[in-house]
């Protein structure tokens, strides 16, 4: 059964742990958007920045707001603009004290909107630069589960760790991420009616392995699809996965704040 309460503030606080601030039409109303996160019961955000430009903004706006954080990384759909040049200046910005991870990086054969070549190589490279920088890192994957979890099984291990956002593979993949020591992260989709097996696999998850995003602006929950999503809307998110794990949402709340604390080593307060 899914679960589409109205918002309203939790006892136990949220962390969505991949959202996109600095996309719009987020970056324009960030200071809108933050507030409703906040009346919420969100706690911090993530924002993940995908290229250069989208990077600078996310550090803009962690001046801005004191609990936003970041990830960044070449995202798998722009690994054709990159440079020796680029990745060593992503590297440098990565070693901002707000950033949190690295990533998203890895592989995007669903879209191609960069050869796979070259997505392949520049994945190596990022894992490469998140271990020299000791930084969990963020991993993108679509339709490319087998090569992608393959990839960082000889890659591994991750002594920082690591998830897969915005999990979209299947009970195999699932087990595969966690026998790496890879968190997993629950998105909107989860509230989705077709979405039954991803409940199922959902379901099954450890708790201690488990964190919530939004990925916003984009896979809004019930009851917002079609609209553009805002980290205030992970509570849609964390109804449903409570429902299919049989607990309360508090609990979620509890559990998938203290797993992001502990995997990006958030200081929360």
């Amino acid at each position: 059964m899914l679960v589409t309460r109205p918002l309203s503030p939790l006892k136990a606080r949220l962390v969505d742990s991949h959202a996109h601030l600095g996309l719009e039409p987020l970056y324009q109303n960030a200071d809108a958007v933050v507030q409703r996160a906040r009346s919420a019961g969100v706690t911090a955000i993530i924002t993940v920045g995908i290229d250069l430009e989208d990077a600078r903004r996310a550090l803009e706006l962690t001046e801005r707001f004191e609990d936003v954080y970041v990830s960044l990384g070449y995202h798998p759909h722009n690994a054709k603009e990159v440079r020796d040049a680029t990745l060593h200046e992503m590297a440098e910005l990565a070693t901002h004290s707000k950033v949190l991870a690295y990533g998203e990086i890895g592989l995007d054969y669903f879209r191609d909107y960069s050869p796979r070549s070259a997505q392949k190589a520049v994945f190596s490279d990022q894992l490469s630069i998140a271990k020299a920088l000791s930084k969990p890192v963020v991993i993108h994957l679509r339709s490319a589960y087998d090569e992608g979890l393959t990839a960082l099984e000889k890659a591994g291990p991750f002594p920082a760790g690591g998830v897969i956002h915005c999990f979209s593979g299947d009970a195999r993949d699932a087990q595969r991420a966690l026998d790496i020591g890879f968190y997993i992260s629950i998105p909107g989709t989860i509230t989705y009616k077709k979405n039954e097996k991803f409940r199922a696999i959902v379901s099954r998850l450890p708790e201690e392995r488990i964190l919530l995003e939004t990925d916003c602006p984009f896979l809004a929950p019930e009851p917002k699809r079609g609209k553009d999503n805002e980290p205030a809307y992970i509570v849609y998110t964390a109804q449903t996965v409570a429902s299919v794990r049989n607990t309360s949402v508090e609990a979620i709340a509890q559990a998938t704040t203290a797993n992001a604390a502990r995997l990006f080593n958030l200081p929360l307060k």
